[in-house]
């Protein structure tokens, strides 16, 4: 499958100023898959080295951490001469190896011509608890289930793809295109972004077996939880986990601590949202106080909501059933537009807005998302069905005058004067839409 991130995989190798790279990303999002790809396509020479799969490689890493050193241990495991010469070095589930990872440092200082990138499922976690984390020493990329735009590509739309990223003027789709991209997002977000639920559709068109994969990943995550945290830990890790599709079918989203556990308080759960959030399974917004710049200096940390890194697998913890997916308005509407926001959400983190907030009124008026962009605030509305109720994107401009205010919903592309609706298919181009409605 193309993913978009092996440009970037492509610019790094040719950055004169290269460092070792960590590729960050939940589990099963595809990190091994790509990289392998890369290594094997873009070099002479592709080194393969998995700490989860073989836990005697950790032994490379005893003694001295010498870039020298390692190398040396590592031509004598293969039996064959590691040179930088056209080489990529890969460390697979690196975060089971503590050494390599803090080894990186003085690849960085001793031998910047080696080629290494390192990838683990779980190393934002690791990350934050290992004291030799060679901080600045190391580039970073993240890897995310399949946004829509890669969606359209595995499933041989190009065209659409291309069209929607390549637009030089705003404007609305003809009837049959708008309705043809839809269908394509009501089965996105069934399936969701990740990879191996989309190749087993792709190859044998079976929802079912689909759907049996997506709780086999999150059976997969729930040992992780066993495995990488202490017993009591793993405990509050799966009641929270379990607790975020209930708290998003609910009509008022915002997290409560009392639907993870009767009674329970933020102390008791806010290492476990960091431990989610550093495992790549879900991304945090945090409501606003005042829609001004830094957005993060503005933020309340105590009120928040919590999205699934993939809609797929929020639509299997929920056991939505794949009929909606023949329904017009069915899977747009059903759980107060649990998916949509979610859909929403997952795109933006994917376009590297890294921080997410939203903005309340006092109870009165609410806006799903605020956007910085080019030093401006958008406010941006989601909607799941037709509704054209705008009262809460008015409430927010009359009190903030914004440049625009943006409403994303099923409907195809309008701009009325200040207010512009992105069609639900576009988020990815939000950037490029809000910047050709500027111009």
């Amino acid at each position: 499958m193309k993913r978009t991130l092996y440009k970037q995989l492509k610019k790094w190798k040719n950055d004169a100023h290269r460092k070792p790279l960590l590729l960050q990303g939940a589990r099963q999002v595809g990190k091994t898959y790509l990289v392998n790809s890369f290594g094997k396509n873009a070099y002479s020479n592709f080194v393969y080295l998995n700490f989860e799969e073989n836990d005697e490689l950790k032994t490379l890493f005893e003694g001295s951490l010498s870039s020298e050193n390692i190398i040396n241990n590592i031509s004598l495991y293969f039996g064959r001469k590691i040179d930088s010469n056209d080489t990529l070095i890969f460390f697979d589930e690196i975060q089971d190896c503590p050494s390599a990872l803090t080894s990186l440092k003085y690849f960085k200082e001793q031998s910047p011509n080696y080629h290494i990138i390192s990838a683990g499922s779980l190393l934002g976690v690791s990350i934050g608890n290992q004291r030799g984390f060679p901080v600045g020493m190391v580039n970073f990329m993240t890897l995310y289930p399949l946004t829509f735009h890669e969606y359209l590509c595995a499933f041989g739309e190009d065209l659409l793809a291309e069209k929607l990223s390549d637009m030089d003027s705003p404007g609305p789709f003809p009837e049959i295109i708008h309705d043809k991209l839809n269908n394509h997002l009501k089965m996105y977000l069934y399936l969701g972004g990740m990879p191996e639920v989309l190749q087993s559709y792709i190859d044998e068109k079976d929802i079912q077996k689909a759907r049996y994969i997506q709780l086999e990943i999150l059976e997969a995550y729930q040992r992780d939880f066993a495995k990488y945290t202490t017993e009591l830990q793993a405990i509050k890790t799966s009641e929270l986990w379990r607790s975020v599709p209930i708290q998003l079918a609910k009509e008022n989203k915002k997290f409560k601590y009392s639907v993870v556990r009767k009674k329970a308080r933020a102390s008791t759960f806010v290492h476990t949202i960091e431990w989610l959030k550093g495992a790549g399974l879900i991304h945090i917004v945090n409501q606003i106080k005042s829609p001004k710049l830094p957005l993060a200096g503005y933020a309340d940390h105590s009120k928040f909501k919590l999205y699934l890194h993939d809609t797929g697998l929020l639509g299997a913890m929920l056991n939505l059933t794949s009929n909606m997916i023949i329904k017009p308005t069915k899977l747009f509407a059903e759980f107060n537009g649990a998916f949509i926001e979610n859909y929403v959400a997952s795109e933006l983190i994917a376009q590297n807005y890294k921080e997410l907030y939203y903005w309340t009124s006092k109870s009165e008026a609410e806006v799903d998302f605020i956007l910085n962009f080019e030093n401006d605030i958008y406010p941006l509305e989601v909607k799941s069905g037709l509704n054209r109720n705008l009262k809460s994107l008015r409430s927010y401009a009359g009190k903030y005058k914004p440049k625009m205010i943006i409403r994303i919903s099923p409907r195809n592309f309008i701009r009325d004067q200040e207010f512009v609706n992105i069609p639900l298919y576009s988020v990815s181009t939000i950037k490029k839409i809000i910047a050709l409605c500027n111009t």
